[in-house]
């Protein structure tokens, strides 16, 4: 890779058309899992002008108002009003779910390591994988949250979009957002912000301003003194050459599902790691922990993350891959691209000895099924928006530094 680059990352707000898909099936999750934990829930949503629709494989023995569900959660994004082309209580809300199919089933409830009498551990190789694939855990020391920088600072440049519009700071932006973060790299270390790239929908008119290129003046500089400048708070700070642009379109009134359809899972790489990091395809959203595109993604960012916490590497990427019905992965990888303090197989040693990735133990270590106290009920459905992963914001399992002392000390 050259000496100097540039790598640009974007995110998208929870009023985005596809992140309100996100949300809702994750919510639909959340519900589920609240009411009986072993629920497996495959919930996708489509979303378009004054329409949400809801669809997949859900088998559970709970009983749930999916048309409640989403509605609650539409308003709480912050869709009320029918005149923006989109409004919680004026939506149609379709419903059309199937049951898990029983081939399926059959894999998930009983592993073939337990099938075929190979199980060292019988409770945790019953579980096998929810399917085939590859999945990429990934961390750096870029930031303070383990993750690039590029994606982080757009997902925060996001978050703050939505706070100010909520708490009622800038009170005409609506829902919908993107953000964009072009990052300087210098010796595969980040040394400049080149561009920054805010589109966000608003009213027509703004404390009477009905003036477009006016209205767009005042947007651009709310959005540098309030969501631009406490988003840089302990990074590498914008300066004279960095780029900024807000809403280059000229004005970005009509907006969320009446400006765009939307459908789960199609947000991948905002919710992982920017494209900075390699990604398996599988999505996240709507998908219950049995599911190793979710469950597998999330352990193999919680090895990565610690083995750079225990400075054992600047860079850490760690693949696994699995067989559907299978409980113990099928392949791990590890790629330090240069940074590691020790090889790459004594990195893998230690991920072997000290993270149980068979599909059970996940559930078990990280707590994803009976989640307890403050989290049920709403826990998938916080990480639905702006990012599954380095989100210091919440308390997430597979965030944790609870590896780094024993991986210090068997490196």
């Amino acid at each position: 890779m050259a000496s100097r680059f540039l790598f640009t990352s974007e995110s998208v707000t929870e009023g985005h058309p596809d992140k309100i898909c996100d949300q809702i099936s994750d919510t639909i999750l959340d519900t589920l899992l609240a009411q009986d934990p072993r629920s497996r829930v495959a919930a996708e949503v489509v979303v378009n002008t004054g329409l949400v629709l809801i669809t997949g494989e859900i088998t559970t023995k709970a009983h749930v108002n999916y048309v409640d569900i989403a509605r609650k959660k539409i308003a709480e994004i912050g869709y009320i009003n029918a005149d923006n082309g989109f409004s919680a209580n004026s939506c149609a809300v379709m419903v059309a779910l199937d049951e898990q199919s029983p081939d399926i089933a059959q894999g998930v409830n009983v592993a073939l390591e337990a099938r075929t009498g190979e199980e060292e551990d019988a409770a945790l190789e019953a579980v096998g994988a929810g399917d085939q694939g590859i999945m990429f855990g990934f961390a750096c020391d870029e930031t303070p949250e383990f993750m690039p920088m590029p994606i982080a600072i757009a997902h925060r440049l996001a978050r703050q979009l939505s706070v100010v519009r909520k708490n009622g700071t800038l009170p005409y932006l609506r829902p919908d957002g993107k953000t964009q973060v072009t990052v300087v790299y210098e010796d595969n270390k980040p040394v400049a912000i080149d561009t920054i790239l805010i589109s966000t929908q608003h009213d027509a008119a703004i404390d009477g301003i009905s003036d477009e290129s006016k209205v767009q003046e005042k947007i651009k500089a709310d959005l540098w003194t309030h969501v631009v400048l406490p988003s840089f708070a302990d990074t590498v700070k914008p300066s004279e050459q960095t780029r900024y642009l807000v809403n280059p379109t000229g004005k970005f009134v009509i907006g969320g599902p009446q400006g765009d359809s939307g459908l789960t899972g199609r947000k991948i790489i905002v919710d992982t790691y920017g494209g900075y990091a390699r990604h398996g395809g599988g999505a996240f959203s709507g998908k219950d922990p049995t599911k190793v595109d979710r469950s597998a993604a999330y352990a193999a960012r919680h090895a990565a993350k610690n083995i750079v916490a225990a400075g054992l590497a600047s860079k850490c990427e760690l693949q696994i891959s699995y067989a559907i019905g299978v409980a113990r992965p099928t392949s791990m990888h590890i790629d330090t691209f240069g940074t590691g303090k020790v090889d790459e197989e004594t990195l893998l040693r230690l991920v072997k000895d000290h993270f149980d990735l068979r599909p059970a133990a996940i559930i078990k270590n990280f707590d994803l099924q009976n989640l307890p106290g403050d989290r049920k009920g709403r826990f998938y459905q916080d990480v639905a928006a702006y990012g599954h992963l380095g989100r210091n914001d919440l308390d997430l399992p597979w965030e944790r530094l609870d590896k780094v002392e024993i991986l210090k000390k068997n490196a």
